[in-house]
């Protein structure tokens, strides 16, 4: 069963998170492998992906998606791993060339050193004060220096992007993804640990950071084997047993992480309205009947001539029964 727990460092300005994926990570490789399956170090990729997309999601204060998206210059072209404000994720990948088993992730997505990194936030509801986020870095250091983890190019990105010093430790396989987000929080305004009494003198930032550099460093001993093989409470009673933590309890629609995808017959149905009437006899000429493949699911959605001209009838053309396209 998936399991994840928010937590904070009682007395310092530091947020923590921990995701465990394991029947429902597996759901979704087993819904992938009839068209294939992913090379082992795809699979681990995407594993710390999606991982890392509902460690970051933890800490979004908006209803909406949270898309995290590598755009790669290697045999990997694309891997991308969603999540909803449900907790419900997916993940995909392309991958257009030979990928070893261990492969590390400059060797898949930043051979070129021009692979990017897009983190995006879609509001369920757009409005003038809440619109779509999107940021995106390279898959380098400062120094032009090719990042050699996920983890190292995440941590990047929240110190560039977001101004937030943030340690992550995450591992996959084909069993489990997990991950650990260790993040300092701000000494003052909203979220801060002890309220308003707390870090009144601005003399406190250095303390702050040696706070969050202290658990930082306790998370960094974390080893990937602990992370698959250990339970949620056994990591961090190992991990900060000194420390007393503070566990958030889950409120409103989110508990826990689920896979799901939100592809349907009547997405794709629209989607071929879209298109058009002569694009899709086009279709249907060539190949007899349409068949749409979700690369997040594996899922096939097949319209045969019948079904492809119900799409293009008026309501009131269609006989009793015809609109319903399941």
């Amino acid at each position: 069963m998936s399991e994840l727990q928010r937590f904070l460092f009682d007395g310092v300005p530091v947020r923590g998170a921990l995701v465990r994926l394991t029947s429902d990570w597996q759901a979704l490789l087993q819904r992938r492998a009839a068209a294939g399956g992913y090379p082992p170090a795809v699979t681990a990729l995407l594993g710390e992906m999606t991982a890392a997309a509902l460690l970051l999601h933890t800490h979004v204060k908006f209803a909406g998606t949270l898309v995290l998206q590598i755009l790669g210059d290697g045999p990997v072209k694309v891997a991308v791993a969603e999540v909803q404000p449900d907790l419900a994720f997916r993940a995909t990948a392309t991958v257009v060339g030979a990928v070893a088993s261990d492969a590390p992730l400059a060797d898949m997505v930043n051979v070129l050193g021009q692979g990017r990194c897009a983190l995006t936030l879609d509001p369920r509801q757009a409005s003038p004060t809440l619109k779509p986020y999107q940021g995106i870095v390279p898959l380098v250091d400062a120094a032009g220096r090719k990042l050699p983890r996920l983890a190292d190019m995440l941590e990047h990105y929240m110190r560039q992007s977001e101004q937030l010093d943030t340690r992550l430790v995450l591992a996959a396989d084909e069993h489990v993804a997990a991950g650990l987000l260790i993040q300092r929080m701000p000494a003052t305004g909203q979220g801060n640990l002890a309220g308003s009494a707390a870090g009144s003198a601005e003399g406190d930032a250095s303390d702050d950071h040696e706070d969050f550099r202290r658990m930082a460093l306790l998370a960094a001993s974390l080893k990937p084997e602990e992370l698959l093989r250990l339970d949620g409470d056994t990591i961090l009673h190992r991990l900060f047993w000194q420390e007393r933590l503070l566990r958030l309890v889950p409120q409103g629609p989110a508990s826990l992480p689920h896979f799901a995808c939100t592809c349907s017959r009547e997405r794709v149905a629209a989607m071929l309205r879209g298109l058009g009437v002569a694009e899709v006899e086009a279709i249907l000429a060539e190949r007899g009947e349409i068949d749409v493949a979700c690369e997040f699911c594996g899922q096939h959605h097949r319209f045969d001539p019948v079904d492809a001209a119900r799409l293009f009838l008026e309501p009131a053309q269609q006989s009793p029964g015809s609109d319903q396209l399941q």
